[in-house]
């Protein structure tokens, strides 16, 4: 991959946080503010944000396409 086709830190950070499994509630909230230094709102939408980026599944792609089908779920149960 070319230097502007790679991921910065940040967004390699989020996907990597999206690959862990959290117990309890608000153990993931917490890893947000606590490794990312974000507030989960804004987590959510460099997230959301990732998901339609195709470096980011081209690097991740079965967390990626994880993530994809999860989303697509929500949106088709409003």
């Amino acid at each position: 991959m070319g230097e502007q086709e790679r991921l910065e830190a940040r967004e390699r950070a989020i996907l990597a946080l999206e690959r862990r499994g959290f117990a309890g509630p608000g153990a993931k909230e917490r890893a947000i503010r606590e490794e990312l230094g974000l507030a989960p709102v804004r987590y959510y939408q460099l997230l959301n944000a990732l998901l339609d980026d195709p470096r980011a599944l081209a690097f991740d792609p079965v967390t990626v396409n994880r993530l994809r089908r999860v989303r697509d779920t929500r949106r088709s149960e409003r």
